[in-house]
């Protein structure tokens, strides 16, 4: 049985702004493996700055990680992902390009920056679902087209557009309004699954402070339902 999942984490070493080197993702995932985690999807940024991150590389990071984890016994399985960023000039086209959870096409990890929703992302959306992919938001809470219309959560609900929410939020001090749209949302059962969206050791205190939160605020069964059993759902495609 898996423990806990994080579905967003930038723990690669030197492949995007997360993690700068082997010893910052070791120290990352020692804390993960204490708050309960025994599993991790690598999901680095994919944007033009960084051409790199194809689903081979990403795929071939991620054993090289896990390896250099066997070796130092850290339990932690790493799995290959990555957050896609939504841009107007963003094409997809085919299934087997698409950057996805376990490179498999079935769920992909999106994020968006916008004081309104633009026009182009319901197009955009449609055009992965026709791939046959289920599309995750990262951390809607954070986007401020979201803070000001918290009811844009019954559009992405509409589309079959999934949410993440981020544990650092839910650590943010109390008023920001990234932690009063994540607790409106965690309280109205909105978010799907909860990510770390880890990048460096310096900012794990604050995602595990928003980790202990949320089991505050929903109790181990629903952070166990956020962070186990809907996050399975996108292991079981691997």
């Amino acid at each position: 049985m898996a423990g806990r999942i994080d579905i967003h984490s930038h723990l690669l070493p030197g492949v995007d702004d997360g993690c700068e080197s082997l010893d910052e993702s070791m120290r990352c995932a020692r804390d993960l493996v204490a708050a309960g985690y025994t599993h991790c999807f690598c999901t680095p940024h994919i944007w033009p700055s960084f051409p790199k991150n194809n689903p081979a590389e990403i795929v071939a990071a991620v054993d090289q990680l896990q390896r250099a984890f066997n070796d130092a016994g850290v339990p932690l399985s790493v799995m290959p992902g990555g957050e896609l960023s939504m841009r107007a000039d963003t094409q997809h086209t085919r299934t087997d390009e698409l950057i996805s959870y376990g490179m498999a096409g079935r769920f992909v990890l999106i994020d968006l920056w916008a004081e309104h929703l633009p026009d182009f992302f319901d197009p955009a959306i449609k055009s992965l679902q026709a791939l046959g992919s289920t599309v995750i938001l990262a951390h809607p809470e954070r986007m401020r087209a979201v803070q000001e219309q918290p009811e844009l959560a019954d559009h992405f609900a509409e589309m079959g557009v999934l949410l993440q929410g981020n544990l650092q939020c839910f650590g943010d001090p109390p008023g920001a309004s990234t932690r009063q749209t994540a607790e409106q949302f965690l309280a109205e059962d909105r978010y799907f699954a909860l990510g770390s969206d880890l990048h460096n050791p310096r900012s794990m205190a604050v995602r595990l402070a928003g980790l202990a939160r949320v089991r505050q605020a929903i109790g181990e069964k629903g952070l166990d339902r956020l962070t186990r059993e809907n996050p399975a759902k996108l292991m079981r495609t691997c």
